[in-house]
């Protein structure tokens, strides 16, 4: 049975209109129009394309790594609706093989239920820098094996993201994930510009939160953060949250860029949607939650508080981007990247009903994936 929604504000991923009627069936957008329907759903606010976030690590209490299952992963998801996010990539983080496979099995599962969210798997880690492994945990820093790329290898995790240090990873293993249907991104790494090169020509085109965890640009030196700013074809995640990335700094990786090629990231932890203040992390840390800061207790940034709405206003409010723009980092621009740029990101004819409503300051009002309301 048909859906209808009539919209006072759109925002299409494209340009805004005003006073539509959308037709959903079997959660597909099929018609646009201006015609009124009789008990179509009134939606007061300005409805967008839902948010799409390729590092999630948790949410509303729940952690990847802490859980794999898929009740974890239910939770995760649902949490981050709240604030818009129609799609997500779970993140584990360095963590042991079996640990993998448990989470590997998860995912599965949730493709396999078709669980609403739940779109694919980002392995962060465990093939990483030491000098810029962050808060992750050293005892589980490994250089890539068999054992892994079975997991990697699987066909039933739906989109697969492998976060990796150039370094130390072969080319030929970099050409072995990309042909076995993972994208290859970027981060955690202390490479120099060449090796990095070296990798995106191998296949690699992703770059995992931008400045963050690699190596710095310099006069002499461009490293990680020049060859990412350098390269024309790959994508950048960046965590707009105040704390991650300087604004000045921000702004000249979207002004760098080919537009398209920057899309925000959370990089959230368990506490997103929660009053949580801490929670038990690797090596018996604790990260601890100071206002929408979060530190191991060894010191180190470990992932955040910011959710995709966050993330919007934050780009509108402190970087001085046009709200249009700032919804397409956060809803088009990862639809492109993870190859959904035909289905997801934007509100046409043929694409996936996932929407939200929001409301006059960006907060979320509703969110809607395949046309059923997940969350208000």
């Amino acid at each position: 049975m048909a859906q209808f929604f009539r919209a006072k504000n759109v925002f299409t991923g494209s340009e805004f209109i005003k006073n539509v009627t959308l037709k959903i069936e079997q959660g597909k957008i099929t018609e646009i129009n201006q015609l009124e329907v009789e008990n179509a759903q009134q939606l007061e606010g300005l409805l967008v394309p839902g948010f799409i976030d390729v590092q999630v690590n948790g949410g509303g209490g729940a952690f990847f790594n802490a859980k794999q299952t898929p009740t974890c992963l239910h939770d995760i998801a649902s949490a981050h609706a709240q604030f818009g996010s129609t799609a997500i990539m779970p993140t584990l983080i360095t963590d042991s093989i079996e640990v993998m496979n448990q989470a590997a099995n998860a995912v599965a599962q949730a493709i396999k239920d078709k669980m609403p969210g739940i779109v694919g798997v980002h392995f962060e880690g465990p093939h990483l820098s030491l000098p810029k492994k962050g808060t992750h945990s050293e005892k589980f820093i490994r250089g890539i094996s068999e054992a892994e790329f079975t997991v990697y290898e699987r066909q039933d995790l739906g989109l697969k993201m492998v976060t990796l240090a150039p370094e130390n990873v072969s080319i030929e293993d970099v050409k072995r994930l990309v042909k076995c249907g993972v994208k290859v991104c970027l981060g955690h790494t202390n490479a120099d510009f060449e090796t990095t090169m070296n990798a995106l020509d191998a296949g690699a085109d992703g770059f995992t939160h931008l400045f963050n965890a690699m190596s710095a640009f310099t006069s002499r030196e461009p490293g990680v953060v020049g060859a990412a700013l350098w390269h024309q074809t790959s994508w950048c995640g960046l965590i707009v949250d105040g704390h991650h990335v300087h604004p000045a700094s921000a702004k000249l990786a979207i002004n760098t860029k080919p537009t398209g090629k920057i899309m925000l990231v959370t990089d959230a932890m368990p506490v997103v949607g929660t009053e949580d203040m801490q929670f038990d992390f690797f090596d018996g840390r604790t990260v601890i939650r100071t206002g929408d800061r979060l530190n191991s207790s060894t010191g180190e940034l470990a992932g955040s508080v910011l959710d995709m709405a966050s993330a919007v206003r934050n780009t509108v409010n402190t970087l001085d981007i046009s709200l249009d723009e700032a919804l397409r980092m956060a809803s088009a621009y990862p639809a492109e990247y993870l190859g959904l740029g035909k289905t997801k990101g934007k509100i046409e004819i043929g694409y996936n009903a996932d929407f939200v409503l929001l409301d006059e300051n960006q907060y979320p009002l509703a969110t809607y994936i395949s046309g059923n309301k997940i969350t208000e």
